[in-house]
C-alpha cells in the first residue's frame, strides 16, 4: 500500500488548507480515505502507484504542502479513520515527511520505503514532476483544468469554453509540459511499485 502524510508548510501564514486539500484529493479512490490527522496534516492510504503519484503532484501543485510518501504494508482489518491506521507504510511516510521538515528540498516530497534506492529513485523522478507542476502559471492551470490526457481532440474544445485561440491552448499546453507530464508519471509510478514487489 501507499501511505501519504501531508503537512502543511506554514499553517500560521497561510491559515488553514487542509479543507481545500481535501476537496482536491476526494475524487482519487482511496484504500482509506484522505482526512486530517492532526492539526495542518492530511494522510491517506491507497492501493495503487498512479493514486500515489496523482495525489502527491495535487498536493505540490499549490505550493504549501510537504509531501511524504511511505510505501509498505498497513495492519488489517483497516480502521474506519486514518488517525487509527498503523503499520510500517505509516511509518515510512511519517519518515519521509520529517525528513522534509528539516532539509531546504524546493520541491518537498519524499520516498521512503523497505529498498532505499528504489524509493530515492521514484523521490528523485517525482520531485522532476513537482518542479513541472509548481512552476505552472494560473492561466496555463485555466487551460490544463479543462484536459483529459489521452484524449485527442480536445484543444479546440478547451479554446471556446475559455473564449481563447486553439494555437493559444495549444501554447499553453506546450510551455505548461503537460505531455511530458503524463509521459512520465508511469516511470514514478512504476518505481513505486518495485519498491513493493522486490523481496
Amino acid at each position: 500500500m501507499f501511505t501519504l502524510t501531508i503537512n502543511q508548510t506554514d499553517s500560521r501564514r497561510d491559515g488553514d488548507r487542509v479543507p481545500q486539500l481535501l476537496k482536491d484529493l476526494r475524487h482519487i479512490p482511496a484504500r482509506l480515505d484522505f482526512d486530517r490527522s492532526v492539526e495542518d496534516e492530511v494522510q491517506g492510504i491507497v492501493d495503487c502507484p498512479h493514486q500515489a503519484v496523482e495525489a502527491a503532484l495535487i498536493a505540490l501543485r499549490c505550493g504549501s504542502w510537504y509531501v511524504g510518501l511511505g510505501v509498505g504494508p498497513v495492519n488489517e482489518p483497516l480502521p474506519n479513520q486514518i488517525k487509527d491506521a498503523s503499520g510500517h507504510g505509516l511509518i515510512y511516510a511519517r519518515r519521509a515527511v520529517d525528513r522534509l521538515r528539516n532539509s531546504k528540498e524546493r520541491i518537498p516530497i519524499a520516498v521512503e520505503g523497505p529498498l532505499a534506492d528504489i524509493a530515492y529513485e521514484a523521490e528523485s523522478v517525482l520531485r522532476l514532476l513537482g518542479h513541472i507542476v509548481r512552476d505552472r502559471s494560473g492561466a496555463e492551470w485555466r487551460v490544463l483544468d479543462l484536459m483529459t490526457p489521452g484524449v485527442r481532440g480536445q484543444q479546440k474544445a478547451v479554446a471556446q469554453e475559455l473564449g481563447i485561440t486553439t494555437q493559444a491552448v495549444s501554447k499553453a499546453v506546450a510551455r505548461a509540459q503537460w505531455n511530458e507530464e503524463h509521459a512520465a508519471r508511469p516511470a514514478a509510478a512504476r518505481l513505486l511499485a518495485l519498491i513493493l514487489e522486490v523481496r
